[in-house]
């Protein structure tokens, strides 16, 4: 039964990581460990964890309540950034992370473009054992591009976007569909089977050479799924609402140096109800509680992972990060919306009832859900705005680096700029790779990214003077501490060219005091750079 054969070992692994003890291993993999390590010499195991969709407080070591204690423990023991971004949405997110290239060059048709060189491609040439394990979601529109043809050897999990947590669409195995083995399983769940089987790569390596492991899991990205079990972990946990959760997740924040002390958080969105107000109060607590529960699983799963590397010898010579593709996302889910990853029965015939309808508790495989703006808003503590925009709550995220053998200063906060297209070059950096000049007959396309290695050595480091970004609802540009951005809540399809706002994000890092009226030359000068900058990913992009 897919997810519960290692229930009892990641049960365990939650009580150790609490209390911060460790199993004995026998004999037998004690002197496994010993062979491993020694003979996969000093490159680094590297294994990369995407989350989807979860906001930048959400996390127990960021200031969340929700329980976290695997990521919690990886970010004790390593190092936190807390001045770190993503894209705006799902798919841009991880063609930058897979690149190290801004995905107005890197991507093109929802894919990876040809002459752009990933990761795992160039990890392969160098020894390395590649494996993927989750959402894939750069499939392309035409033909589908398998996570095989950019350099993975094995994979498992979903082509597409989104898919429900109990039959998922497009499940995958290599390029063979395996959806029958989710509807064959009564007690399947996604999440659990993504940890199961990137454990499962990790214990199945047959040789010493070095791994490289990306974990991509579709939690806690809509709909609402999770067994009652793990929700009933959390009944009543959210009862006082989102006002006063966001004000203690505000002091905690503060409390741990992730915030300086004299921040207020973002006032409540306009879409948000006051909580007092609030009529159906049982069904928004449920939205809640089955997020967290979704959430907690996934950390549970990265538990797993970890116990899987130390069984194998491997754990004190891997870096592990950790980071999300976006912030939390606001979106009310329609009950006549339509897409391929919505099932149209339950694996038993049931029908499903989609839509965010407050007499349908969500959680159950007959549900299709999403938990809306008010706990979006929370997520996203202390920013505003969501997922789609680039404004702060869109695009700032955690990141977490965890590595024994190459990290000083275990629990250190690092307030470097920094983004997913740096994620590339510091792998490449530490593994001593480079990626080839020339692929499929062309020339690569340069890296926008930078090594964040000096960061792990304990030196000083500013990482970004200039961020660009472009998609969706959102444009912006950060430069010198200053952020230059727009929104669109039309879309990429308005025809009205939305205005620049203008924020000093050293005095006003929640972007609560638009400066642009009182400061029309530095508007001038970063709409040029942001003009010039889109020029520049436009040209190379249009080079196929």
């Amino acid at each position: 039964m897919c997810g519960r054969k290692r229930l009892w070992q990641a049960a365990m692994l939650i009580m150790l990581t609490t209390c911060e003890c460790l199993p004995r291993r026998s004999a037998l993999s004690e002197e496994h460990a010993r062979t491993s390590v020694k003979s996969a010499g000093k490159r680094p195991n590297i294994v990369l964890i995407m989350t989807d969709d979860m906001g930048y407080s959400d996390l127990g070591c960021f200031g969340g309540e929700i329980r976290t204690p695997n990521l919690d423990r990886l970010a004790t023991k390593g190092l936190r950034f807390t001045n770190f971004y993503s894209e705006n949405m799902c798919w841009v997110s991880r063609a930058a992370l897979l690149t190290g290239i801004y995905h107005r060059t890197s991507m093109v048709d929802n894919g990876l473009h040809a002459r752009c060189v990933t990761l795992p491609e160039v990890l392969k040439q160098r020894g390395y054992q590649t494996r993927m394990s989750g959402k894939w979601h750069l499939a392309g529109k035409k033909d589908a591009t398998y996570p095989m043809d950019r350099g993975f050897q094995n994979f498992y999990g979903i082509l597409g976007g989104a898919a429900s947590f109990y039959a998922p669409h497009s499940l995958s195995r290599n390029r063979q569909n395996v959806e029958h083995e989710a509807h064959n399983d009564p007690d399947y769940y996604l999440t659990d089977a993504i940890s199961d089987e990137a454990a499962n790569m990790i214990e199945g390596l047959n040789t010493d050479d070095p791994v490289f492991l990306y974990v991509a899991y579709t939690a806690a990205h809509w709909p609402l799924h999770a067994p009652e079990n793990d929700v009933a972990d959390y009944k009543g946990h959210f009862r006082e609402g989102w006002d006063v959760l966001r004000e203690k997740r505000l002091a905690r924040m503060k409390k741990i140096g992730i915030l300086s002390g004299s921040l207020p958080t973002s006032p409540r969105h306009p879409n948000v109800t006051a909580w007092k107000e609030i009529t159906n109060r049982a069904w928004q607590e449920r939205r809640m509680e089955v997020y967290a529960a979704q959430v907690s699983m996934m950390d549970r799963g990265v538990g797993q992972i970890v116990e899987a590397l130390r069984q194998s010898g491997r754990l004190n010579n891997t870096l592990i990060l950790f980071t999300i593709d976006n912030g939390g996302c606001h979106v009310e889910y329609r009950q006549d919306r339509k897409g391929r990853y919505l099932p149209q029965t339950t694996r038993d015939g049931r029908k499903v009832r989609p839509g965010n309808l407050p007499e349908i508790m969500p959680g159950p495989e007959d549900t299709y859900q999403s938990y809306g703006h008010g706990w979006a808003n929370l997520s996203n503590t202390p920013y505003r705005l969501f997922k789609q925009y680039d404004h702060e709550g869109g695009i700032r995220t955690p990141m977490i680096a965890h590595w024994p053998a190459g990290i000083k200063d275990n629990g250190r906060l690092v307030k470097s700029v920094n983004h997913l297209i740096d994620i590339m070059p510091t792998v490449l950096d530490v593994t001593d790779s480079q990626a080839p000049a020339r692929l499929n007959g062309h020339p690569t396309v340069s890296r926008d990214g930078e090594s964040l290695a000096v960061a792990f050595k304990g030196s000083s480091y500013q990482g970004h003077r200039t961020l660009f970004f472009q998609h969706n609802k959102g444009r912006a540009l950060r430069h010198d501490g200053w952020k230059l951005v727009s929104r669109s809540d039309a879309g990429t399809k308005s025809r009205i060219r939305p205005q620049w706002e203008l924020y000093n994000l050293n005095n006003d890092p929640l972007e609560l005091s638009n400066l642009a009226g009182e400061n029309p030359e530095q508007v001038k000068k970063l709409s040029k750079l942001w003009s010039e900058e889109s020029g520049r990913l436009e040209s190379q992009a249009a080079k196929r």
